[in-house]
C-alpha cells in the first residue's frame, strides 16, 4: 500500500514483543504457584483469584477494553510506547513479593498493561504489513507469544535443577521487567500507523474538526456479527488455552504426579512445537490457502488431543502425546486466526476498539472460569479435561462454519466488500 509497509519486519517484531511479555507473564506466574503455595500458604481459592485478575484473565480484559478505545482515539503509538513502563512497575511487585497482597497487586497491574498493548500492537501489525503477507506478519507476533513460555519454562527447569527456588523465580520476573523497559525505548523510534493517520484525516475532513469515532458503529449488524463470532470462536478455545497456559505445570505435578522438572519441560515442549507449526504452517500458508480449511484441521486435531487425557488420565505417556498434538495444532489454530481476523473484520477507525472489546470479553470470561479451575482440577482432573474438550469442539464448529475468506485481500478491499454488503 505505502512506503511504510516496506520497512520490513522490525516494526512487526517490536509490536509483537507484547505477546512474548504477555505469555511469559502468564507462564511465569503459573510456574511459581507451587512455590507461592509453599511459602505463603496460598490455598486454591486464592490461586484462582490471582489467576483470574492477572494477564491471563480479567486484568488483561479490562486493559484491552480501555487500551483499544484509546488506540483509536489517540493513535497506536501513544499506547504501545508507554504501557510497557506501567507493565514494568507492576512486575516489580512480583519480583519483590513477600506477601499475598503484593502478588495480587502485581498480577493485576501486569494484566492491565498487557491487555492495553494487545489491540495496539495487533492493529499496528495488520496496518503496516504488506497486503499479501498480513498472515505472515501476524504469525511473527504468535511466534513471540510461544517463545515467551519456552524461555520462561526452560528457566524454571534450570531453577529447579539448581535449587534456587523463589530466588530463581524473581530473576525470571525481573527479566520480563527489564525487557519491558527496553521495549519502551525501542518503540519510541517507531512511526505511527499510516492507515490510522489517514483515517483520522478523513474524520477531520468529514466533520470539519477532530471528533471521536462513534462507539455506536461497533453495533451495526455487520460488526456486531463479527464480534459475536470472534468472541465465541476464540473465547471457547481460550478457556482451554488459559487453563493450559497458567495451570499446566501445576496440573502435571498434582494430577499427573510428575516431578517439577518434568512439569516445566513438557509445557515448554508444547510451546516449542507451536513455534515450528506457526513458522512452517501458519506463516507459510495463511496468506495463500483456504483459511477455513486450515482452521478446521487445527480444531479437529485439538479435540482429539484434549480427549486423550480425558479418557486415559494424565500419565507421562499420555501427557507427551497430548502435548505434541496440541502444540502442533495450536500453531495454526484459533489464536493465530483470531489475531488476523480481528484486524481484518473492522475498519481502521474502530479496529483497535473492536479488538479491545472482543479480547476483553474473552479474557474476562477466562478470569471468571479460572476461579474454579484449581478446585475442580484437585477434585477430578478428568472431568475438567472433558469440559475442556467440549470447549474446543464448540470453538471448532463455530469457527469453521463462519470462518471468513480474507486471504490475499487488502484491508481497503475488505472495507469495500463490507460496505457493498451493507448497502
Amino acid at each position: 500500500m505505502s512506503a511504510q509497509q516496506g520497512k520490513g519486519w522490525r516494526g512487526t517484531i517490536l509490536a509483537g514483543l507484547a505477546n512474548y511479555i504477555d505469555a511469559g507473564s502468564i507462564v511465569a506466574m503459573g510456574s511459581t504457584f507451587a512455590l507461592w503455595k509453599a511459602l505463603y500458604g496460598l490455598d486454591d481459592n486464592l490461586l484462582g483469584i490471582i489467576a483470574a485478575f492477572s494477564a491471563n484473565g480479567i486484568g488483561a480484559g479490562v486493559g484491552a477494553l480501555v487500551g483499544g478505545r484509546l488506540c483509536d482515539l489517540f493513535g497506536r503509538k501513544k499506547i504501545y510506547q508507554y504501557d510497557m513502563l506501567f507493565y514494568a512497575f507492576g512486575m516489580l511487585f512480583l519480583v519483590f513479593a513477600t506477601a499475598p497482597w503484593m502478588i495480587i497487586t502485581g498480577s493485576l497491574l501486569v494484566g492491565l498493561a498487557v491487555g492495553a498493548d494487545i489491540p495496539a500492537s495487533w492493529s499496528l501489525i495488520a496496518e503496516q504489513a504488506p497486503d499479501k503477507k498480513r498472515g505472515a506478519h501476524s504469525g511473527v507476533a504468535q511466534l513471540l507469544w510461544y517463545l515467551g513460555p519456552v524461555m520462561v519454562l526452560v528457566a524454571f527447569f534450570a531453577i529447579d535443577l539448581m535449587g534456587w527456588g523463589i530466588i530463581g523465580a524473581r530473576v525470571v520476573f525481573g527479566h520480563l521487567a527489564v525487557l519491558a523497559i527496553a521495549l519502551t525505548f525501542l518503540r519510541s523510534k517507531m512511526a505511527e500507523s499510516e492507515r490510522w493517520e489517514e483515517a483520522k484525516a478523513q474524520r477531520i475532513a468529514e466533520a470539519g474538526a477532530p471528533r471521536q469515532s462513534d462507539w455506536a458503529k461497533l453495533f451495526q449488524p455487520q460488526y456486531l456479527k463479527s464480534m459475536v463470532y470472534l468472541i465465541l470462536m476464540y473465547g471457547l478455545w481460550n478457556l482451554w488455552a488459559g487453563t493450559n497456559g497458567i495451570f499446566m505445570p501445576l496440573l502435571l505435578e498434582t494430577a499427573g504426579g510428575l516431578p517439577r522438572w518434568v512439569a516445566a519441560l513438557l509445557p515448554a515442549a508444547y510451546f516449542a512445537i507451536g513455534i515450528v507449526s506457526i513458522l512452517f504452517v501458519f506463516m507459510a500458508l495463511s496468506d495463500k490457502m483456504n483459511q477455513r480449511s486450515l482452521f478446521a484441521l487445527a480444531a479437529a486435531m485439538q479435540v482429539v488431543g484434549m480427549a486423550l487425557p480425558a479418557i486415559f488420565g494424565l500419565s507421562l505417556e499420555i501427557a507427551i502425546i497430548h502435548i505434541v498434538i496440541m502444540g502442533f495444532a495450536a500453531g495454526f489454530g484459533a489464536q493465530s486466526f483470531f489475531q488476523l481476523w480481528s484486524a481484518e473484520m473492522f475498519p481502521t477507525a474502530i479496529r483497535a476498539t473492536a479488538q479491545g472489546l472482543t479480547f476483553a470479553v474473552v479474557r474476562i470470561a477466562l478470569g471468571i472460569w479460572t476461579f474454579i479451575v484449581p478446585a475442580l482440577a484437585s477434585a477430578d482432573y478428568q472431568t475438567l479435561a472433558w469440559i475442556l474438550t467440549a470447549f474446543l469442539a464448540a470453538s471448532g464448529i463455530i469457527g469453521t462454519i463462519w470462518a471468513p475468506r480474507n486471504e490475499g485481500k487488502s484491508l481497503e478491499q475488505l472495507d469495500a466488500e463490507r460496505q457493498a454488503k451493507a448497502a
